[in-house]
């Protein structure tokens, strides 16, 4: 199905950004240069990850704004784990990272013919595992004196830490999800019917149109 309303997108996108200032800088609790070197790295990987989705699409098909949202997106994800803790240029590499990794397991998810309409798995899930992994490559203790440094600064050992996190956050997010959804099922099932789905959910499940116009 084509995207439902490509301006409301990148208004959200962009209130997205803004917010994301707030959610990664203000986790320093204070103004100063830590709260300003977050602010800088989010702000870089978000721009970076833009940019490189659309090259991305530019090379398979063609560039599009909804790509160009959703790698921005993936930039901001990607970075949250990191931000604070490695210095504002390693915006550019996470960024790149996070759209190349998102893009590709986009593409894989398609190929599967798993239906998630949003793709928070490609983008969210497996940039957040990329986030995550980058503190144990691009942390330095001179961003903050709280963290230590990361492999690139000549410690492995935090890498590895960073590893284990990952595979138990694996771990829980698979087993609670498996529960929940099982629960779902059992009670009301997963999915609607086909017919129901391309009619639209506003009109087959709540009986009224989002929007004026003709129903398709």
């Amino acid at each position: 199905m084509p995207p439902h309303n490509i301006p409301m997108v990148v208004t959200g996108a962009g209130l997205l950004w803004f917010g994301w200032f707030g959610f990664n800088a203000g986790s320093a609790l204070t103004s100063g240069g830590l709260a300003a070197s977050a602010f800088v790295a989010t702000n870089t990987a978000g721009a970076t990850g833009a940019f490189t989705w659309t090259v991305l699409s530019w090379i398979h098909r063609r560039p599009s704004v909804l790509g160009a949202a959703t790698g921005a997106v993936a930039g901001l994800a990607t970075m949250t784990p990191a931000a604070g803790f490695v210095p504002p240029v390693a915006g550019i590499p996470i960024g790149i990272g996070a759209a190349v990794l998102g893009y590709y397991m986009m593409l894989l998810r398609s190929k599967w013919n798993l239906d998630e309409s949003l793709d928070v798995w490609a983008v969210h899930g497996m940039g957040g595992t990329l986030g995550t992994l980058s503190v144990g490559i691009f942390a330095s203790a001179a961003v903050n004196a709280a963290s230590a440094d990361g492999l690139l600064y000549g410690n492995a050992a935090l890498l590895g830490k960073q590893f284990l996190g990952v595979a138990v956050a694996w771990v829980f997010a698979f087993g609670a999800t498996w529960v929940l959804a099982s629960i779902v099922k059992a009670v009301m099932g997963l999915l609607v019917k086909e017919e129901e789905e391309e009619v639209g959910l506003d009109i087959s499940q709540h009986g009224e149109r989002a929007y004026g116009g003709i129903a398709r």
